[in-house]
């Protein structure tokens, strides 16, 4: 099942909403190739750390937890 408008995996729950959000996005896009949610909830995950570890720059300094 995709994840979309404010949707995530339970598991995302804690993590900050920008990098929810990111996450959510990648997962979405495995999940379309590999049609396994919990293989695509762990990747969405690790790469949307991944990619602002890599882009800083794009990590919000003032915004609030959606």
């Amino acid at each position: 099942m995709p994840w979309y408008n404010g949707d995530y995996p339970p598991s995302y729950k804690n993590q900050p909403g920008y990098l929810r959000d990111k996450a959510t996005e990648i997962a979405n896009e495995v999940l379309k190739t590999t049609n396994d949610e919990g293989e695509a909830i762990a990747t969405g995950l690790k790469q949307a750390r991944k990619y602002f570890k890599n882009h800083p720059e794009e990590v919000p300094e003032d915004l609030p937890d959606q």
